[in-house]
């Protein structure tokens, strides 16, 4: 079992995450933190920490300190930076201090399903140890990819197809492009872009709902609840 520890400021967030990798095979949560202070004792006092799932905004220290920290102290948990902070200048010192990946909040569980499988598939690739070729090598790098979900096309993000799916799956009955955007918080032209795409790929069912006005409203539900 690969051990995590998630910290997040916000406790409720921290569970979210952690319910999250649960349900990821080979992981298990070791511990949560929801500040630095409290995240640099769990690494140093859990029997076994392999990564940490981290956010940059904890209340006393940001999350690149952790890591700075942690490597002036020996420890040498990986890093998967989990986090609103967009800023390029974020990201780009998130990299050369050796965050493996970088996943930008809000999040659906596709988008840290991903992020986990590949960090799994690093740590398969290490196991057999000894010296490695290039092709080894590029192995080694590749296994940090996560690319799209196979089936969307060009500019469809996986995390938003997500998304609409569990809105879809959660829902009582067929919603409308503009329900969707209100429980999802992306905008009505999205959730229309992609619930059309969910229709097209027979995922999704089209119903017709006609109001007043005789203009019929387009709702849509998940097509198969497997």
């Amino acid at each position: 079992m690969i051990e995590v520890l998630v910290v997040d400021d916000d406790t409720r967030v921290a569970r979210v995450n952690a319910a999250y990798v649960e349900k990821v095979p080979g992981f298990h949560v070791a511990g949560q933190a929801h500040s630095a202070l409290e995240a640099l004792r769990s690494v140093e006092r859990l029997p076994r920490v392999d990564l940490i799932l981290l956010d940059h905004y904890l209340p006393d220290r940001t999350g690149l300190e952790v890591v700075q920290e942690m490597r002036r102290r020996g420890l040498q948990a990986d890093v998967i930076m989990v986090t609103a902070a967009r800023d390029v200048s974020t990201v780009q010192a998130a990299m050369r201090q050796g965050a493996l990946q970088y996943l930008v909040k809000p999040f659906a569980f596709a988008g840290l399903r991903a992020k986990l499988e590949a960090y799994a598939g690093l740590r398969r690739t290490l196991d057999g140890g000894g010296e490695a070729e290039q092709a080894e090598v590029d192995q080694i790098f590749g296994a940090l990819s996560t690319p799209s979900e196979p089936g969307l096309p060009k500019g469809h993000s996986p995390t938003t197809a997500e998304l609409v799916r569990q809105c879809l799956l959660k829902a009582d009955g067929p919603l409308s492009a503009q329900e969707i955007a209100e429980r999802t918080g992306v905008s009505r032209q999205t959730a229309q872009r992609y619930l059309k795409l969910l229709e097209r790929t027979g995922r999704a069912r089209l119903t017709l709902k006609y109001g007043d006005a005789g203009r019929p409203e387009h709702r849509y539900e998940w097509a198969t609840r497997s």
